[in-house]
C-alpha cells in the first residue's frame, strides 16, 4: 500500500520518527544552552570554569562519536538511536541539577557521551531513511533541529520569566523529550529495512576508504568551522567593528540563524533539482560571497553598514545551510555500512565547530576581528573547491559486473 505520493506508510512513519528525534535533540540542547547563565550563577562558576564545563561536554561527545558509528553498524542505527535518545534526556539532569562543580564536571562528560551517541545514530538513521525513501529529505531534518533548539530556549526563558528556578523548566524539557523519544522510537526503520538494495549486475558496494573519509572530514571541518565562526562572531563583529547599537547587534546572529534554518527546512527541493557536487560548490561559493559582503560592511557607515553586514550574513546562512546535509547524505548514498564512515566524518567536522570560534578569537586578539574572519571565509572557499570533486567520486554510478 502506498500513500498519495507513492511512498509506503512505513517510510512516512520513519520520516516522522526521525523528525521527532531531531526536534527533541534540539529541544534538549536549546534548554541546556539557555540555562547556562543560571547554572553559572547558582554554582558561582565564572566564565573560565563554565568554559571548562562546555569543553568537557564536547570531549565526551567526541569520545562517543566513533563508538556510536561502530555500534550502528553492528546493532543498527534504529537500536542505538532508540536507546541513546532517552539516555541523553536523563543525562541532562546531571549537569542541570548538579550541586557542585565536581559533580557538574562528571555529569558534563556523561551528558557529552550521550550527545555523541545520539548525534551519530540519528544522522545515520536519517541518511538510511533518505536512501530508502528515494528522494532528498535530509536537509529538513537539520532544519527541525534548529526549531527544537528554539523551543528549548523558549521553555527555559518562559520559566524564568514566570519567576521559576531555572531547573524547573529544564526538568520539564527533559521529561517531554524522554516521552517523545519513547514515542518516536518504534517508528524508525530496522536494519533490514534500511539495507541498500544492490542493482542487478552492479558491483557490490565497498566501504569508503580512509583517504576519502579524511577528505570528506576536511570538507565537513571547513564547513562547520565557518558555521561556528559566524554563529559566535557575527554579532560581535557588528558591535565592535560596525559600532552597532546594543539592540541591533544581537539581531545579526538572528538573521544568520533564520536564513540557515529556513533554507534547511526547504532545501530538499533544491537538492531534488541539482546533484550533490553542484550543490556543495554553490553552497561554498555563496558562503564566500556572504563573508566578503559582511567584511566589506566596515567601508560603509551607520545603518548602511548594518544593512550590508546583515545581507552578507544572510548569504552565509543560505550557503552553509546545505553543507552538512549534503555531505551526510552523500556518505549514506555511497553504499556500504554508513555508521563508521559517517561517525568519522562528523567527528572531524565537529572539531571544526568546536575550535573555530576560539581560533577566530585568538587571531582577532593578535590582529583584528575583520582580519580573523578571513580564515572562515577561506575555508568556505575550500568547501567550494574540494567538496564537489570528492562528492563526484562517491556518488559515481556503480560499474556493472559482466
Amino acid at each position: 500500500m502506498l500513500t498519495s505520493r507513492g511512498v509506503e506508510p512505513r517510510l512516512v512513519r520513519a520520516r516522522l520518527g526521525v523528525f521527532g528525534f531531531f526536534v527533541l535533540n534540539g529541544l534538549l540542547m536549546g534548554s541546556w544552552a539557555a540555562g547556562l547563565p543560571a547554572l553559572s550563577k547558582r554554582l558561582d562558576l565564572g566564565p573560565g570554569i563554565l568554559g571548562t564545563v562546555l569543553l568537557l561536554v564536547s570531549l565526551g561527545c567526541l569520545l562517543a562519536m566513533p563508538v556510536a558509528g561502530r555500534l550502528c553498524d553492528r546493532w543498527s542505527s534504529r537500536t542505538v538511536t532508540r536507546v541513546s535518545g532517552p539516555l541523553m534526556a536523563l543525562a541532562l539532569l546531571g549537569p542541570v541539577l548538579a550541586p557542585s562543580f565536581g559533580v557538574l564536571a562528571v555529569a558534563a562528560v556523561l551528558f557529552g557521551l550521550t550527545v555523541g551517541l545520539l548525534e551519530v545514530s540519528m544522522n545515520v538513521q536519517a541518511v538510511e531513511v533518505e536512501r530508502v525513501y528515494g528522494r532528498p529529505i535530509n536537509s529538513a531534518f537539520h532544519g527541525s533541529w534548529s526549531l527544537g533548539g528554539a523551543a528549548g530556549g523558549a521553555i527555559v526563558a518562559g520559566g524564568l520569566h514566570l519567576g521559576l528556578d531555572a531547573r524547573v523548566p529544564a526538568v520539564v524539557a527533559v521529561a517531554a523529550a524522554a516521552a517523545g523519544f519513547l514515542a518516536a522510537g518504534p517508528r524508525l526503520l530496522s536494519a533490514a529495512a534500511t539495507a541498500p538494495a544492490e542493482e542487478e549486475g552492479a558491483a557490490p558496494a565497498a566501504p569508503l576508504g580512509r583517504r576519502m573519509i579524511l577528505l570528506l572530514g576536511a570538507v565537513a571541518f571547513a564547513g562547520l568551522l565557518t558555521e561556528g565562526a559566524a554563529m559566535d562572531w557575527a554579532a560581535v563583529h557588528a558591535a565592535q567593528v560596525l559600532h552597532a547599537d546594543s539592540s541591533l547587534a544581537p539581531l545579526t546572529f538572528t538573521v544568520f540563524s533564520v536564513a540557515m534554518t529556513t533554507v534547511r527546512l526547504f532545501g530538499d527541493q533544491v537538492r531534488r533539482r541539482l546533484r550533490p557536487p553542484a550543490i556543495l560548490g554553490l553552497a561554498g561559493g555563496i558562503t564566500v560571497a556572504g563573508y566578503a559582503l559582511a567584511l566589506s560592511s566596515s567601508a560603509w557607515s551607520g545603518g548602511a553598514a548594518i544593512a550590508v553586514a546583515w545581507a552578507g550574513w544572510i548569504l552565509a546562512g543560505v550557503g552553509l545551510a546545505t553543507v552538512v546535509p549534503v555531505l551526510f547524505s552523500a556518505v549514506g548514498a555511497a553504499g556500504g555500512p554508513a555508521g563508521r564512515a559517517l561517525s568519522q566524518v562528523s567527528a572531524v567536522g565537529y572539531v571544526g565547530l568546536l575550535i573555530g570560534p576560539a581560533l577566530v578569537g585568538h587571531l582577532a586578539e593578535a590582529t583584528s576581528l575583520s582580519t580573523a574572519l578571513i580564515l572562515p571565509a577561506g575555508l568556505a572557499l575550500l568547501v567550494a573547491l574540494a567538496g564537489p570533486p570528492a562528492l563526484r567520486v562517491i556518488t559515481r554510478p556503480k560499474v556493472p559486473v559482466r
